[in-house]
């Protein structure tokens, strides 16, 4: 009998039924594929962050009737290739829990103790609410189960057929929404989006962020986010960013941010590489943002531009940008900061 080396070795072998998600920069899924050649070391992690591959596994094991979730942060190296320890001992711990055969496993009732090992694990770690929310969301949705039940009263104020107390809605509904947003849907709450408190439009905004919100919706998102700028209400203002990120228009929004030098504090530009990060694939793009980013004193240069170059398909661009700043430039200037 083959020994089991990976996380996939230990689902496909146990017969779970199994689903993968991303945690780090959205809530979205990812195939078992990816996740089988990054534990053999065949391909770096799509979507790292802060060093890390987080990965949400929901998953039922032997006859355990509500699904069990795993919140891992897998080390990776400076490659974003993953570092096996950690991932290897956590192997080993689980493997002598459940017993060391996979007969041994399939006998079992394996939930309770399963769920144990999450308890002490150096892998463990505890997403935002509002990942942890989606990750619901989105996982209710890809098994056919149905929402929850927050998700009728937050319909009902979002189409404005229900005049609620907004402080009553629940996050996990705002969540359900969002992953189940049509374009019918979309076209009402564009309308009612200037009406909504600027609360509820956070909150919401941290949810759509996790999912490509069309086009009209954008705009109506820019618009709102635009007008909280201009206001001096930077979190709301940023939210709206983040929450175009999913939308072909973010890039051309996201130029316009970058021309006015005014507007690219830290925030802006945490918001704009922490969720928009696939409109920075960009060959003028990249290098303005990382330009403002080397502008910005109150902004960890370093930390950011390190992240940026794990990601597979930025890494050699951001690699090509530093390597051919000038040295007087502002990106020359922090380059040669870290050298002392």
């Amino acid at each position: 009998m083959q020994p089991i080396h990976t996380l996939h070795d230990f689902f496909v072998r146990t017969g779970a039924e199994v689903r993968a998600y991303h945690l780090g920069r959205r809530v979205e899924p990812c195939t078992l594929d990816i996740l089988a050649d990054f534990e053999i070391g065949q391909l770096p992690w799509p979507n790292p962050w802060q060093g890390q591959a987080r990965v949400g596994l929901v998953f039922r094991l032997g006859d355990v009737s509500d699904p069990l979730i795993w919140f891992l942060s897998l080390p990776l190296d400076e490659q974003g290739q993953l570092v096996p320890a950690s991932r290897d001992a956590f192997l080993q711990r689980l493997l002598e829990t459940l017993g060391r055969s996979v007969q041994q496993v399939g006998r079992s009732q394996p939930g309770e103790s399963i769920d144990n090992l999450m308890k002490d694990n150096p892998l463990a770690f505890t997403p935002s609410l509002h990942f942890q929310a989606m990750l619901h969301a989105r996982a209710s949705h890809d098994m056919g189960k149905p929402a929850s039940p927050y998700l009728e009263p937050v319909e009902a104020y979002l189409s404005g057929q229900q005049p609620l107390a907004w402080q009553a809605l629940g996050l996990q509904g705002l969540a359900d929404y969002a992953v189940r947003l049509d374009e019918e849907a979309s076209q009402v709450l564009a309308e009612r989006l200037p009406a909504l408190p600027g609360e509820v439009l956070t909150s919401l905004c941290y949810c759509l962020e996790h999912v490509d919100v069309p086009a009209t919706l954008a705009l109506a998102i820019r618009h709102r986010g635009e007008g909280a700028a201009a206001e001096g209400e930077l979190e709301s203002f940023c939210a709206c960013v983040r929450a175009v990120s999913g939308a072909a228009m973010a890039g051309e929004w996201f130029d316009t941010l970058l021309d006015d030098p005014n507007a690219c504090g830290p925030d802006l530009l945490a918001a704009m590489a922490g969720r928009g990060w696939r409109h920075l694939e960009h060959t003028e793009r990249l290098p303005r943002f990382l330009n403002r980013l080397a502008e910005t004193p109150q902004a960890d240069f370093a930390a950011m531009a390190r992240d940026l170059a794990l990601i597979p398909r930025l890494r050699l661009p951001v690699l090509m940008v530093l390597r051919e700043a000038a040295p007087g430039s502002a990106i020359g200037q922090r380059l040669a900061g870290l050298g002392h």
